[in-house]
């Protein structure tokens, strides 16, 4: 044992005397001659598509050049310089270059003559120095050889930034921020003659479709400390850097934990002249999750183009008369999957924008007071009064509680007496305000065509605003619809509302709730679920606009996962809403009333839809802000489902101050004939119908 201890010490000290006096030198200079480098490899960002697979955005490659600080002396980093400059040039790619001394076209000139006599004693030119002057001061000071003024130049542009800006060994300066492949491979090629140089491949993040559901896609920017915030309050354990960019609205906030991936690490050996000598991937990059949205991109233009056009028309008179129309929404849904087919607010934005900071003439436009607040979601966070397209959830209760049958028939004599004080101002039908007699008898299925306020006004005082509410809000108004997206909730008028506002419900209060109007405010979308449940016959179901995550290694999130991950990050809980049964009678009333509204000659939007090749059922809707009946302030509604035999499709189109309900059919008329594949003739309207507004309808 003695001697086996002898003869390994023996081995290990010859050992260790040949590694540090026999061949001591070789390593030491090996090892000064070789630095090791941790670099990110950044994951790519997950892709988001349409229901068919069409990409709206995705991440693609960016190649960019940056150097380090190399031990290299001043002819052989010049000679680098100039090659690398060279090859960024021929393939028409711009670098670095703030040196405020230009020889184009034909003369030396500084580019501008503010502070320049600062910029002189800064960098120790004579006050006196004319450009030309002042260019071979700094050719001299960095040492470069060349005659030729144009690589001069170059050289300059590139050793001025590295003064202003600085570099070491470990952190680099940015030459270019966007180079091409060709760039990237000849650079790559000539890297054993050009010093400090790293190719940098970086996601960036394409929007294919510009402006193409926006509100809906959301943008991204530079995080923020309220991100920062956000991510630990959810419990978010990823590391973050400053310069690190995250979804900042829409499906790209909402799914950043699963869009963004994991960052993986690169190490590169190189030389003390800064020659890159080796490199490998310590830890591979693990790409994001795609997020398959439920919206068809061809249907989700069309409600876009046909939502915009229908707002310029209704600015133009189109229709007759002249409406100051603003901004709109369309929501169109599967009535069956409470699935969302496309989901528009006007006015858009470009989310390509923000990517690498907008521009603050751009920021101020889109975020004017005076403007129509294009980065504002009407769709899913905007409130108002609904009018009259609330009238079928009225009518459903009035009919499940059994104050009115479907065959019972009121009496519109024009004002409906809520009070006996002959000073008081009792509410009346639009039809009176119009033409100063009542609509006469009607029951539900009359009531719903000529939209008719008297009829409604009857059958909530007979149940009152407690039974309302109750089918308000199994039809979701109020509350969140499901959807995977930030929304508001509203208001639905009641006693508890009217006694937060100092006032004491009352018959009046009722009349005015049972056609849309009081406190009732509600977004399109919530719209757009409650009328999808009239049309699949009553049934509850919850919106959605994703249809899948898929992540890298191709698996699926499931359903439960999703719900989950979407209620902690928005703060919500899953509503059950348990299914009321509705009588189908009800509901086919209700339904045969919204039919006569579209195809029935009296229908208030009969003049757009008398010679389309489906059948649909429809409601317009008319809810005025102003209690002056001059005013233009009317939040304009139409809201359809088709086919009528078996509904496929809701949507619900909203303008504000757009004049009269049918007014904005024509766009639902547009993504129907898109959705249905149908090849019809656009048809004639008839100009001289009739334009009359609705009286809180």
């Amino acid at each position: 044992m003695i001697a086996i201890v002898y003869i390994v010490g023996i081995i290990i000290l010859f050992r260790l005397f040949n590694l540090q006096i026999v061949n001591g030198a070789e390593y030491r200079e090996d090892s000064n001659t070789r630095l090791a480098r941790e670099a990110t490899i950044e994951a790519a960002r997950g892709s988001i598509l349409d229901r068919s697979g069409n990409v709206l955005v995705s991440t693609e490659m960016n190649f960019s050049l940056e150097m380090y600080k190399s031990k290299t002396d001043d002819a052989q980093l010049n000679d680098s310089i100039s090659l690398m400059t060279q090859i960024l040039e021929n393939n028409g790619n711009s670098y670095v270059d703030t040196f405020p001394i230009s020889i184009e076209p034909f003369e030396y000139h500084f580019e501008s003559d503010e502070e320049l006599a600062k910029w002189k004693e800064e960098y120790d030119i004579p006050e006196t120095a004319s450009a030309e002057e002042a260019f071979y001061l700094f050719r001299d000071k960095y040492q470069i050889q060349s005659e030729d003024v144009k690589e001069i130049r170059r050289i300059l542009a590139i050793r001025y930034a590295i003064t202003t800006i600085g570099y070491s060994t470990t952190r680099s300066i940015e030459i270019s921020d966007n180079i091409s492949r060709e760039s990237a491979v000849q650079l790559q090629e000539n890297s054993q003659n050009l010093t400090g140089i790293n190719i940098v491949v970086e996601p960036i993040r394409v929007y294919h479709t510009g402006n193409l559901a926006s509100h809906i896609i959301g943008y991204m920017g530079r995080i923020s400390d309220n991100n920062k915030k956000e991510f630990e309050e959810e419990g978010d354990t990823h590391e973050y850097d400053s310069d690190d960019k995250v979804g900042q609205s829409g499906i790209e906030k909402v799914f950043e934990n699963y869009l963004r991936g994991e960052d993986g690490i690169k190490q590169i050996d190189m030389s003390v002249d800064g020659t890159v000598t080796g490199e490998y991937t310590a830890q591979e990059a693990i790409g994001g999750a795609n997020v398959v949205l439920t919206i068809d991109a061809n249907l989700q233009r069309v409600a876009e183009e046909s939502l915009e056009r229908n707002i310029m028309q209704i600015r133009e008179g189109y229709w007759g008369n002249a409406y100051p129309a603003e901004g709109g929404a369309v929501v169109v849904t599967n009535v069956k999957t409470g699935e969302i087919l496309a989901m528009a607010s006007y006015p858009d934005y470009e989310p390509a924008l923000f990517y690498d900071g907008i521009s603050q003439d751009k920021y101020n436009e889109y975020n004017d007071p005076s403007s129509l607040r294009p980065l504002f979601s009407r769709a899913t966070q905007g409130l108002y009064p609904p009018g009259s397209i609330f009238k079928m959830v009225t009518a459903i209760a009035g009919l499940e509680s059994g104050v009115v049958t479907v065959d019972e028939t009121i009496n519109d004599n024009g004002r409906f007496i809520v009070s006996d004080d002959p000073n008081y101002n009792n509410p009346a039908c639009w039809y009176y305000n119009e033409y100063g007699r009542g609509h006469g008898r009607l029951n539900v299925v009359g009531a719903l065509m000529k939209s008719c306020n008297y009829y409604f006004f009857d059958v909530s005082n007979r149940m009152g605003i407690d039974t309302l509410n109750v089918y308000t809000d199994y039809f979701g108004l109020g509350r969140r619809t499901g959807i995977e997206l930030t929304e508001s909730t509203g208001t639905v008028a009641s006693r508890e509302v009217a006694e937060e506002n100092g006032e004491v419900w009352s018959a009046a209060y009722t009349a005015s709730a049972s056609i849309g109007q009081s406190y009732n405010s509600f977004t399109p979308i919530q719209m757009a679920k409650y009328i999808s449940m009239v049309a699949n016959g009553g049934h509850p179901i919850d919106l959605s606009i994703v249809k899948n995550v898929i992540n890298s290694n191709g698996s699926q999130a499931s359903k439960e996962e999703i719900d989950a991950y979407v209620n902690k990050k928005l703060g919500t809980e899953t509503q059950v809403t348990e299914d009321k049964n509705i009588n189908p009678e009800t509901i086919n009333a209700v339904k045969e009333g919204m039919k006569s509204v579209a195809e029935e000659e009296g229908g208030t939007a009969y003049s757009v839809f008398r010679d389309f090749a489906i059948e649909l059922g429809g409601k317009t809707g008319s809810a005025e802000l102003s209690s002056n009946k001059d005013s233009k302030d009317v939040i304009a509604w139409f809201a359809g489902f088709a086919p009528y035999e078996d509904p496929e499709i809701a949507i619900v189109v909203m303008v504000e101050k757009g004049g009269h309900g049918y007014y904005t059919a024509q766009v639902v008329k547009e993504i129907m004939t898109e959705y249905f594949g149908m090849n019809i003739q656009e048809v004639t309207e008839d100009m001289s119908a009739s334009t009359e507004t609705e009286s809180f309808r």
